[in-house]
């Protein structure tokens, strides 16, 4: 049987209804599995015309999964009735709208908007882990939300991982990027550049580590080969630039090969070259330590610009959480405020995050 994706719709004034239409206009993702809109259906009727896929697209909205036709042309979607469409603004819209309003108007109904679409982003988020824990749906995908948007709300979480982390009772787990063969997972994330330094411990290094060696097994690699960034330049040159590699990093590889993991160099790899090596094929997943680290060269490689059309080709890559008791795979883009709305919104990012969910719910039914 095809596994059940829940799909969050992300931030009701961000680009999550747009990508959302068009990722499921593809006959192939149906082939494959029985994709569900968590959302709301106003929004996406208003992002079918977006994208001009008026009479080629049907919304269809349920009270549950049990209720889903899960055929290509009719996007079924799980209504949470969150969002007033009188009241959600597009940021693309403000121009216009400040020819009507005062400025002090024009604040209050944006504050307004931010506020309800944070509201609804954050309940599509717990709904859709909801269904995931009760086993309604096989694996969960969600489109982009606003921080300051579900902060402005009342809930004070990061991102999405923590939400997930909090709703499942997960303590331990990681964020991995991918773009096509090239994976990254992080010893720590949202947190200032300092703080990431100090978080470089050798049970946490070692915990991602056997983080991401359950993670590539869970995609169906058999033995994953795995590369361990260090944090200084040259790894620290023995000391001179730094000794996290010696007394944080090098124990944890050690502790990680003799419990069988296979981490071919053994050591530390230089920053600078770790990640042309795992494009080269040396690993299957690198292990790096702060953000920025990974997700520059994931962007570098996935987010293509193109000057001449002054557009972007392509915005790919996806974001999984790694170590949680359920699949949830991501676009690894923001809400794309300043365009959402207009149809422009491109939809790579997202048909990845559904290929991975799609792939790690496979491999999770074999088990």
């Amino acid at each position: 049987m095809k596994p059940i994706i829940g799909i969050t719709m992300g931030d009701p004034s961000g680009n999550g209804p747009e990508i959302s239409i068009k990722a499921l206009s593809d006959p192939q993702i149906y082939e494959r599995c029985n994709p569900l809109i968590i959302g709301d259906a106003a929004c996406l009727e208003e992002a079918v015309g977006a994208v001009g896929a008026e009479g080629k697209i049907r919304i269809h909205p349920v009270e549950n999964p049990a209720d889903a036709e899960f055929r290509h042309g009719c996007v079924d979607v799980l209504e949470m009735g969150q969002v007033d469409m009188s009241k959600r603004l597009f940021r693309k819209d403000r121009n216009a709208l400040a020819q009507t309003m005062s400025e002090g108007e024009l604040k209050e109904a944006y504050e307004e908007s931010d506020r309800m679409c944070g509201e609804a982003a954050f309940q599509y988020v717990k709904k859709v882990i909801e269904l995931a824990m009760a086993k309604k749906v096989d694996a969960t995908v969600t489109n982009a939300l606003n921080k300051d948007h579900i902060n402005l709300a009342g809930h004070h979480y990061s991102g999405h991982t923590e939400i997930y982390a909090h709703y499942t009772g997960t303590e331990h787990y990681t964020m991995m990027l991918a773009h096509e063969d090239l994976r990254v997972v992080h010893v720590s994330t949202h947190v200032s550049l300092s703080e990431a330094c100090r978080r470089v411990k050798k049970d946490r290094v070692l915990e991602v580590i056997r983080i991401a060696d359950a993670g590539c097994r869970a995609l169906g690699i058999e033995k994953p080969k795995i590369g361990v960034a260090g944090l200084n330049p040259h790894c620290g040159e023995n000391g001179m630039f730094g000794r996290e590699e010696i007394e944080e990093i090098q124990p944890a590889i050690d502790e990680a090969m003799a419990e069988g993991i296979c981490i071919p160099e053994g050591k530390p790899t230089p920053p600078d070259t770790v990640f042309s090596k795992a494009l080269g094929g040396w690993y299957d997943i690198v292990v790096v330590m702060y953000h920025d680290q990974g997700h520059i060269p994931l962007k570098v490689k996935g987010f293509v610009y193109n000057k001449e059309r002054k557009k972007w080709d392509a915005v790919a890559g996806i974001n999984v959480t790694l170590g949680l008791p359920i699949i949830r795979a991501s676009v690894d883009h923001g809400t794309g405020e300043g365009h959402a709305g207009d149809g422009s919104a491109n939809e790579l990012s997202l048909v990845n995050a559904i290929d991975y969910a799609i792939r790690m719910a496979e491999a999770a039914s074999k088990d």
